[in-house]
């Protein structure tokens, strides 16, 4: 994605983050002498956007927020979440009611925060229902705003897409990747765009198939507006039906929020999160010990070819699949391989490496868990290294598992558990990677848990790490989860010390 970068005025000693990130560069003059190195400060200001759940009437949801105490904090602060203003339906109509699609029950509600988080270091909990459940605009400033978090889970009994949902809330930015979508028959995959912003967002949507681009032209111009939500189904914008599909959106004018939901007749569903940043080397995390198929979908958008590696990070160390040791990507061509039981029982993260020539690529897994009519589907895309700090929401006391892989070196990680939204004292553990190993942790659970909590991922030491969360729960036979890879989680920013010397300015 296309990070914002925001200038830094000299002497400005309080700093907001209206994104959940922002950077800043120093300023630099020639012959001046070098600048002390940046602080770290916490971000003051930050905001979330989670998109509408499910258009399943028998749909559950739950959002979990939660902020990790950060030192330099301010003492003071707000977060909630809020319903979007408006909201289309899936034909691209607007709905009639304030918030939701179409109910004076949910207008009348649209002003009510969703959740309004107490405490810094203690989770917070809300739920919707149903599909009139809206798309949620948050906001964090003060003490709530450094490396705030929002997690939405979808429990939905039977029909499309039925199972366990969960995405992270993310911030607005103005470019987005999903390889890995979908248009085949059995399939129903929508893009949901949602604008925090006061004025309305210009947004593309491009498609790229097997065989390259797909002509498109009711995905050009789209228009969000002003605070508004749109679920863009992915199949009225081309006839042409492809199993697997590259979704690019782009904002001519503005900043949205963007998520897949990709929905199977046969496998269940769950969210899509946009890749990262096109690389020629990728970190796809935490596929399940008992994945029954894996298939990998890559895109290179450039204008070269890119050949790649494949290897598995497994609790050994990094092995190559036999069978698919490499894999030629066609520039502006979706490839996928289908890579089977490729954890075989163990842990395992897909590490992907340039052969020769470094192509910057984006990728994701599609992952299917369960056997016959019992299977169920979740995705990994690539994801970007922890950090300094991710945080993950919404754990609890069985069917939670943290991956953690350190594939360029041995890497130290200190895993905390949050208190309990109902009571808890938090627990924190320290963790070895083996260089080029995936470990399912065994992670802390706070003592005398109520309640869920929060995991919240530092890297001590060593190489770079890479981390996702995958909740389980079996319902009727089918082995529901989900699964959300773990990014730095924006808590602080750096700012370059005001200090300078201001005798050129004299003359």
């Amino acid at each position: 994605m296309n990070r914002t970068t925001l200038s830094l005025i000299a002497g400005t000693t309080a700093l907001a983050a209206v994104t959940a990130f922002a950077a800043f560069d120093s300023p630099s003059a020639s012959g001046a002498a070098a600048p002390r190195a940046a602080a770290q400060l916490p971000v003051e200001r930050t905001s979330l956007l989670c998109p509408a759940p499910s258009m399943s009437d028998i749909a559950d949801t739950a959002y979990t927020s939660f902020t990790p105490v950060t030192k330099g904090a301010a003492s003071s602060g707000k977060a909630q979440l809020q319903a979007a203003a408006g909201q289309s339906d899936e034909t691209g109509g607007k709905s009639g009611g304030k918030g939701s699609k179409g109910g004076k029950g949910a207008a009348s509600k649209a002003d009510e925060p969703v959740l309004a988080p107490k405490a810094p270091g203690t989770p917070a909990t809300g739920e919707t229902s149903g599909a009139e459940a809206p798309a949620l605009i948050g906001t964090a400033d003060g003490r709530f705003a450094p490396g705030w978090t929002v997690q939405e889970t979808t429990e939905v009994a039977a029909g499309t897409g039925r199972g366990l949902l969960g995405v992270n809330c993310t911030g607005a930015d103005t470019e987005f990747w999903f390889p890995g979508a979908s248009t085949a028959a059995g399939r129903t995959d929508y893009v949901h765009l949602t604008n925090p912003d006061d004025s309305a967002a210009v947004v593309d949507i491009e498609l790229y198939g097997k065989d390259g681009a797909i002509k498109s032209p009711l995905g050009e111009n789209l228009s969000v507006d002003a605070h508004a939500s749109e679920p863009i189904l992915l199949s009225t914008l081309t006839e042409e039906r492809q199993a697997d599909l590259t979704v690019h959106v782009s904002v001519r004018s503005g900043r949205v929020g963007a998520a897949v939901q990709a929905l199977d007749d046969k496998v269940g569903g769950d969210w899509l999160a946009a890749a990262a940043d096109p690389a020629g080397s990728l970190v796809l995390p935490g596929i399940p010990k008992d994945a029954t198929d894996v298939r990998l979908t890559a895109f290179t958008p450039g204008d070269d070819d890119a050949d790649l590696k494949i290897r598995l990070a497994s609790p050994a160390g990094l092995i190559t699949p036999a069978g698919n040791e490499t894999l030629h990507v066609k520039s502006g061509m979706s490839t996928t391989v289908d890579l089977g039981d490729v954890t075989r029982g163990e842990a395992g993260s897909l590490v992907l490496t340039p052969t020769d020539q470094t192509v910057p690529v984006v990728a994701a897994l599609q992952v299917i868990r369960g056997k016959g009519d019992k299977k169920e589907t979740a995705f990994i895309p690539a994801t970007a290294a922890v950090g300094t700090r991710a945080t993950s929401a919404d754990n609890g006391a069985k069917g939670t598992t943290l991956a953690l892989t350190a594939p360029t070196g041995t890497a130290t990680v200190k895993v905390t558990a949050s208190a309990g939204s109902e009571g808890g004292t938090p627990v924190t553990k320290t963790y070895t990677l083996k260089s080029g190993t995936t470990q399912n942790i065994d992670a802390p659970a706070p003592a005398g848990l109520q309640g869920t909590y929060a995991l919240t991922v530092e890297p001590v030491s060593g190489a770079p790490v890479y981390a996702s969360r995958t909740l389980a729960a079996t319902e009727g036979g089918v082995p529901a989860f989900t699964i959300q890879p773990l990014p730095n989680d924006h808590g602080t920013v750096s700012v370059p010390r005001t200090e300078q010397d201001l005798s050129v300015l004299q003359n």
